[in-house]
C-alpha cells in the first residue's frame, strides 16, 4: 500500500506492506478518505513523530477486518470514522489501509460522504475531553425529562469557545449550545455568520484590541468556563483577562489544548482551575511526547467509547454539523502539500480532506516541514 511517512522533519510516499490485526482490539480499514489536523505536520516538523512511522489522524472509510476483542457492534463492510495515533509507527491513518482502536470508531450515516466524514473523529474526542470528561464539566447532551429536547437540561450558563471558526471549535460550540449553555465566541467577522449557524450567541472580532476586557465588559466579570481551542501564549492571555476576577465566583475552569497557561499564574486569576487535555489519551496506552513518557489512564479510554457512541447517536439524528470541508487533489501526495500549506497558516476555516484513491500510482513525493538540527 501507500502511506506517508515520517522520517525526522521530512514527510514522504512509501510503499508497506498492508498492516495485520495484531491487537485484538483493533480493526483493520481501507480508507477512503483523510482529514488534515495541526498536529499532523507537528509531529513531522519537530521530529515527534518515531522514525519510518505512518503520520495521520483522522480517516473514514471501510471494515476489512474485525479483532477478536473489540465490543462494539461492527460488521466487515460498515462505513466507519475515527482517529488514530498518527506518528507512531505502524498506527497513522495516512494510507490506503490503517489499524484503528474499535470501540473508538463512530459508524457514519449513510447519508453523510466519506469526505465529511474525516473532518471530525479528532475534534470531536478533542472536545469530550475538554468540555465534559476533564476540562469545563458540562453535563454530557441528553433529552431532557420534560421535553425530550437536547440542550434543554442545561443552566444556560456562559462559556467562552475562544476561536469558533476553527475545525475543533466549531464543534465546541455545537456541543456546548446541546449540553444546555449559551455560547461567547471570538473569530474573524468574515466568519461571523458561520459560527451564528452552528449556535453561537455572541460573537467578537479577536482582531479588537483589549478583546479580552470588552468580553469581560458584556459578561459583567462574570464569567467561569472557558474553551481554549488554539492552546497558544496569546490566546490564554486573552482568556486570562476575559475570566472573571471576582473571588466569590466558584468553579472557575479554563480548559485548553497543550498550550501554556501561563497567562493564568501571570495575572493571578483567582480559584481558576486550568485543564490542559491531549487527545491521544484517549486510547489508553502508553505512549511518549515530546522526549517524556506518558502512562495509560484507563479512565479516558472508557469516556472515549461512551462519548463516541453519544457522537455516533447525534449524527444519525442530524443534531451535529460537520466542519466545512476542501477536498483537495491528488490523494496522499496532495495532503503533503497540504500539511505545509497549514504549516504556513494558509488555511482558514475549513478542513482538508483529501481522497486516498486518487493518490498517483507512481508518486514517491516527499515534503520537507521543519528544520533538522544535525548535519
Amino acid at each position: 500500500m501507500k502511506a506517508i511517512t515520517a522520517t525526522r522533519t521530512k514527510a514522504h510516499l512509501s510503499t508497506l506492506a498492508i498492516p495485520t490485526l495484531t491487537k485484538p482490539t483493533d480493526i483493520l480499514v481501507r480508507v477512503a478518505t483523510i482529514a488534515l489536523n495541526p498536529t499532523d505536520w507537528k509531529h513531522i516538523a519537530f521530529s515527534i513523530s518515531q522514525p519510518n512511522s505512518i503520520a495521520g489522524c483522522d480517516f473514514a472509510g471501510t471494515v476489512v477486518a474485525i479483532g477478536s476483542g473489540v465490543t462494539k457492534a461492527l460488521e466487515v463492510g460498515n462505513r466507519v470514522a475515527g482517529a488514530v495515533h498518527g506518528g507512531k509507527t505502524g498506527e497513522g491513518c495516512f494510507a490506503e489501509y490503517c489499524l484503528a482502536k474499535g470501540d473508538l470508531v463512530v459508524k457514519i450515516p449513510d447519508e453523510m460522504s466519506f469526505e465529511k466524514a474525516a473532518t471530525f473523529p479528532l475534534g470531536v474526542a478533542t472536545v469530550g475531553q475538554g468540555l465534559f470528561q476533564q476540562g469545563l464539566m458540562l453535563p454530557l447532551p441528553s433529552p431532557s425529562a420534560e421535553g425530550g429536547e437536547l440542550g434543554k437540561q442545561g443552566t444556560g450558563e456562559w462559556v467562552l469557545v475562544y476561536s469558533g471558526s476553527t475545525a475543533t471549535g466549531s464543534l465546541a460550540i455545537q456541543f456546548a449550545k446541546l449540553s444546555g449553555c449559551r455560547v461567547l465566541t471570538t473569530c474573524s467577522p468574515a466568519n461571523f455568520s458561520f459560527v451564528k449557524s452552528l449556535g453561537a450567541d455572541e460573537i467578537f472580532d479577536y482582531s479588537i484590541p483589549g478583546i479580552g476586557q470588552q468580553i469581560n465588559r458584556f459578561t459583567e466579570n462574570s464569567l467561569r468556563l472557558i474553551f481554549d481551542a488554539i492552546g497558544s501564549e496569546e490566546s490564554a492571555a486573552v482568556c486570562a483577562k476575559v475570566m472573571s476576577s471576582r473571588t466569590e465566583i466558584e468553579g472557575k475552569r479554563y480548559a485548553t489544548i497543550i498550550g501554556p497557561p501561563a497567562a493564568f499564574e501571570e495575572q493571578k486569576s483567582v480559584n481558576v482551575k486550568v485543564v490542559v487535555t491531549m487527545m491521544y489519551t484517549i486510547f489508553g496506552e502508553d505512549m511518549s511526547y515530546f522526549g517524556s513518557e506518558v502512562s495509560a489512564v484507563p479512565a479516558d479510554l472508557e469516556f472515549g467509547k461512551k462519548w463516541m457512541g453519544l457522537v455516533e447517536g447525534l449524527l444519525r439524528e442530524g443534531l451535529l454539523k460537520t466542519h466545512p470541508e476542501r477536498v483537495g487533489e491528488k490523494g496522499l501526495e496532495g495532503a503533503l502539500q497540504g500539511m505545509l500549506d497549514m504549516r504556513d497558516e494558509k488555511v482558514r476555516a475549513v478542513k482538508l480532506v483529501y481522497r486516498v484513491a486518487e493518490t498517483p500510482a507512481d508518486s514517491m513525493a516527499e515534503m520537507e516541514l521543519g528544520e533538522d538540527d544535525e548535519t
